[in-house]
């Protein structure tokens, strides 16, 4: 039996022919693939560098939050400290005003270097006074618990200080308690 070519449907041509049109449709206009081509490296190349670009900002922002948090790291400990410190001072004060027998006199000196040192240990770790002196009321470093007036300085001054405010670097870790001048009503 001798074989013989099927018969093409609908005009499709067969074999290496048909493969030969099938790439023919599908590569197009050499031109036209060339500049799709050339907008996709374009748009991929755009799409790495935006990739990259928020990646490095990702690495930035994470670097500048670690250093943050190791920067502040210790304030807790500086809130739940501050409190032992203020005692110690209540008690040199308290001693100083009482009359002292050379026993109370050793005792207040221990309670001075206490003192020191708990200072010297805030200071070591960057904790730091509020300063007072002549100053203004600051909402953000101080906290008002009375308004008193006063002729002899401006509205708003501080007058006393009833509880030292600490600084951590430059974020408070305990504001100043204070009594602040207002002007005396007519």
């Amino acid at each position: 039996m001798a074989e013989t070519d099927p018969e093409p449907l609908d005009g499709e041509p067969l074999g290496d022919d048909a493969d030969a049109a099938r790439k023919d449709e599908q590569a197009g206009d050499p031109q036209s693939d060339l500049e799709r081509l050339q907008t996709e490296i374009g748009e991929a190349k755009d799409m790495t560098l935006r990739a990259r670009a928020e990646l490095e900002n990702f690495r930035k922002r994470a670097q500048r939050e670690l250093q943050e948090e190791r920067r502040y790291a210790n304030i807790h400990l500086m809130r739940d400290l501050l409190p032992v410190l203020d005692n110690v001072d209540r008690a040199i004060k308290a001693a100083e005003k009482s009359g002292m027998s050379n026993e109370a006199a050793s005792l207040l000196e221990g309670f001075r270097i206490v003192e020191k040192q708990l200072n010297s240990l805030l200071d070591q770790y960057h904790c730091k006074q509020i300063d007072t002196d002549g100053a203004q009321f600051d909402p953000n470093l101080h906290e008002a618990i009375l308004q008193q007036p006063s002729p002899d300085h401006p509205d708003g001054a501080i007058l006393t200080v009833t509880e030292i405010g600490y600084l951590l670097h430059d974020r408070v870790v305990r504001p100043s308690k204070v009594i602040v001048t207002k002007k005396p009503q007519e």
